[in-house]
């Protein structure tokens, strides 16, 4: 074990939790989510990236299963979170955008996180890393949204000194440190999410893993600084790609892997190339922020061994899917008492007798709940652009019309060859703004 991650473990106790033995273990998968913040499509080797070696990722690509059309529900932090555990579109929240350190506003105690549905089955559950769902009240934190272990800070990275006040390393509801050094972070989720497992493993868990980086500012591990082609930013994707592997080892030494689905996604699209430190969309045009396909479609991977070798799947599925799938892979009801939007996918996943995820248009929402564009099959239709670079590519051209099997870069816009598909997910999306407004879904705080 290097020194630094020595250090950065002795600053940590481990904080003490209770938790229910499964029963039926043997028939319910223990789950791990790595979530990373801004990674894009085109950051791994096995997605394209020449330059950012990436072993680990791209053995779980090559050996699990890799879905090429994963959505996160939205181009922004605090809205995918949401989405990825509660299974719902982030406009249900009433959450503008992104929650700043300040912001009076959080998750609503009526929420059910994947954490709180999970540990009602017998599930430890822990989150090592970025929340970002509201600070500023005890009843926002993850102690009391289903999680029994917390570290990490409570919100983005870059949401420090100056321009914002001093940031905070939390452990549960406390302060461990002010202003950490950053530097230490990835090493320490990852080393927090291997002693989590080896603690509970004679028990179902849940651990999530969202890690700071690659967000900006960037500071990978002293270890890994110089070690990438693609400079700092290169250096915190490999550093990222040590921590995937570190818990996949520690999953196999433990004899827990074939009990345990692994998921690695992205939160949005890459923060793109300002002074070297962004990451790429691959062929996905834009990125974070926006609703072209490089702010929300992003690297999605799932390890299980002994029930994933190598499958390839085409199949659109986003976050708010993994909610539903876990949830129902956990042996929890998903919630009939309000609008879940995510699918359970477990069918893609190899568990016979489950439906397959039925076809399910996909909504791209963005800045302030605005609804700006739908995909169905091949099709996408945008009615309203924004551009993380402030460009407009189509000059005020609406509505622009995709095929996205044939065209992924949305470069042709193909609306006046096709006017029946303009009218059909025009409608749609009328009749999504509808539903979403007379639906009332809705938490008071927001």
């Amino acid at each position: 074990m290097n020194n630094h991650i020595k250090i950065a473990l002795a600053l940590l106790p481990v904080p003490l939790c209770q938790t229910v033995a499964k029963e039926n273990k043997t028939t319910r998968p223990n789950i791990v989510i790595i979530y990373c913040d801004d990674m894009g499509y085109g950051d791994i080797g096995v997605m394209g990236h020449p330059d950012i070696k990436t072993p680990n990722l791209d053995r779980m690509a090559l050996d699990g299963m890799r879905f090429t059309n994963y959505y996160s529900a939205s181009p922004a932090s605090t809205a995918s979170r949401y989405s990825l555990l509660t299974g719902r579109y982030p406009v249900r929240a009433g959450f503008r955008w992104v929650l700043s350190p300040d912001a009076e506003k959080g998750i609503h105690p009526r929420e059910l996180t994947m954490a709180e549905l999970l540990k009602e089955q017998g599930y430890a559950t822990a989150i090592y890393g970025k929340w970002h769902l509201g600070s500023t009240k005890k009843e926002y934190l993850p102690l009391q949204n289903g999680f029994d272990e917390y570290v990490g800070l409570p919100y983005s990275n870059d949401m420090i000194p100056p321009k914002y006040p001093d940031i905070a390393l939390m452990c549960g509801n406390d302060t461990l440190k002010m202003n950490p050094d950053q530097s230490e972070l990835t090493a320490l989720y990852t080393e927090k999410a291997i002693s989590f497992i080896k603690k509970h493993k004679k028990e179902n868990f849940f651990v999530y893993v969202p890690y700071a980086m690659p967000h900006v500012p960037l500071y990978p591990g002293k270890a890994f600084i110089g070690k990438s082609k693609r400079g700092t930013y290169g250096d915190a994707v490999e550093e990222i790609d040590w921590g995937v592997g570190e818990i996949l080892s520690a999953l196999r030494k433990e004899g827990l892997d074939k009990n345990t689905i692994v998921w690695f996604m992205s939160d949005n699209g890459p923060w793109l190339p300002r002074n070297e430190e962004g990451g790429s969309a691959g062929i996905f045009r834009d990125g974070k922020g926006s609703t072209w396909e490089g702010g929300v479609r992003v690297p999605c991977f799932v390890s299980w061994a002994g029930h994933l070798n190598g499958q390839v799947n085409e199949e659109v599925i986003t976050s708010m899917d993994v909610f539903a799938t876990s949830v129902w892979m956990g042996g929890a009801k998903i919630p009939t008492d309000r609008v879940i939007d995510g699918k359970n996918v477990a069918s893609y996943l190899g568990y016979e007798g489950v439906a397959p995820k039925p076809e399910t248009p996909f909504f791209y929402f963005g800045i302030d709940h605005q609804l700006m564009a739908v995909r169905k099959g091949k099709w996408k239709l945008h009615v309203k652009t924004y551009s993380q670079l402030g460009l407009d590519y189509f000059k005020g051209e609406l509505p622009l019309l995709f095929n996205i099997n044939a065209d992924p870069s949305e470069k042709y816009n193909l609306a006046t060859k096709y006017p029946d598909i303009v009218k059909e997910l025009t409608a749609l999306i009328e009749e999504k703004l509808e539903e979403v407004k007379t639906t009332g879904d809705f938490f008071s705080n927001n």
